[in-house]
């Protein structure tokens, strides 16, 4: 089925996202962009005020609004073509676990799960039921990073040599303007056998860089911090890595970098030329050539896949941003989904299963590892197919 051919909006539930949540009207607003889903129940809070509220808000109703995510499975699993799992990450397994197990599709919140054991559990449950599950992770759906990887992909920056990405944020270390401390939600505030600053920022950066390059982490070694208000709470993470086909590389996230609101950086140098992009301006990107010569990309530019009319929703020059790529995302998950209600089975450049949140999560291990043993350690992943379903 070709991405322009209509099918009426796909049917959702969400299971946490409640309209105070982080990510929670980010997923509504994105998921409606296109028209290729609608929400029409959900549990969204434990809170019974909060739960309505949200419902309110998003216009689902009340009978189809549910007091425990329980009750919202055995009543709506027949109904729905998926449900959207929103919940804190510590809460993800059980949830989407219960979910395949009643034979309904699951887009899951990053991360997955909170270490490779669970994310292991899951995916032989997925496995079982033969189900469906995609996990976003939005920042790949960005039209000039799928330019980038599509630049990689035909040799315009030749051989890759090394990458640098970060996403350094200040919330764990800056005030508000009368000098109160932030106050994240609880769970953000406990660090379990992966530092919970991994699983927030550190997963889309290994995400990306499998998307781009298509290169998987060999060892690493890393350092890791408590800079901010939190005291025994990781909040600056670095890391070198090596990866395949002798890349190298390094990663930095952190949320004790003052001045960073959400500094995603790419930066990827071949032996032709090198390619930067930030999310801060995310309708450019930086091309350096081995002469010399600099050139700036956007939508109107001479590119081959972020000037396709899916990702022109208005003309260049009109800048599109983290919503939008969140739709774009959106939409890749809805033709797979689509595919997988046909003949059981989807496939996908742009949509991400079990095995990379499992290889990402392996690679975290092993970076924490690192932080404890001051040395490099090698990270045990597995070639995976690059399509799943």
């Amino acid at each position: 089925m070709s991405q322009n051919e209509h099918k009426p909006p796909l049917s959702l539930g969400f299971i946490g996202g409640a309209i105070d949540s982080a990510v929670g009207y980010v997923h509504f607003a994105a998921s409606m962009l296109d028209n290729k889903c609608s929400l029409k129940a959900g549990c969204f809070s434990k809170d019974s005020e909060k739960n309505e509220q949200s419902a309110e808000t998003y216009g689902v109703a009340p009978d189809r609004t549910y007091s425990t995510w329980q009750k919202m499975l055995e009543c709506e699993k027949d109904k729905l073509d998926a449900i959207v799992v929103l919940t804190p990450t510590p809460h993800h397994a059980e949830v989407v676990k219960a979910c395949l197990d009643a034979k309904i599709p699951v887009i899951c919140e990053k991360a997955l799960a909170v270490n490779s054991a669970e994310a292991k559990s899951i995916k032989e449950t997925r496995d079982k039921s033969k189900g469906f599950l995609a996990v976003t992770y939005n920042y790949s759906g960005y039209p000039l990073v799928r330019e980038l990887r599509n630049l990689i992909k035909k040799g315009t920056l030749g051989k890759i040599l090394h990458f640098q990405v970060e996403m350094p944020q200040e919330g764990f270390i800056r005030v508000d303007a009368k000098g109160n401390k932030p106050k994240p939600q609880s769970w953000r505030l406990v660090d379990g056998e992966i530092p919970t600053i991994y699983l927030d920022l550190a997963v889309h950066l290994h995400q990306l860089i499998d998307y781009v390059i298509g290169e998987k982490p060999i060892s690493v070694v890393a350092n890791q911090d408590s800079d901010g208000w939190f005291k025994n709470i990781i909040d600056n993470v670095s890391c070198l890595c090596r990866y395949t086909n002798n890349v190298q590389g390094h990663v930095w996230f952190s949320k004790s970098a003052l001045g960073s609101r959400n500094g995603l950086k790419l930066r990827i140098y071949g032996s032709k030329a090198s390619a930067e992009w930030l999310q801060v301006n995310p309708e450019e990107m930086l091309l350096s050539f081995a002469d010399g010569h600099r050139q700036i990309l956007d939508r109107a530019s001479t590119v081959e896949i972020s000037n396709q009319q899916r990702y022109t929703r208005f003309k260049a020059g009109h800048p599109a941003g983290f919503i939008e790529a969140f739709a774009n995302l959106y939409s890749d998950i809805a033709q797979s989904l689509q595919d997988y209600k046909a003949n059981g089975t989807w496939q996908s450049n742009e949509v991400f299963s079990v095995e990379l949140a499992l290889e990402g999560l392996k690679f975290l291990e092993s970076m924490v590892k690192s932080t404890q043993t001051k040395q490099w350690e090698d990270v045990k992943v597995n070639t995976r197919e690059k399509v799943h379903g």
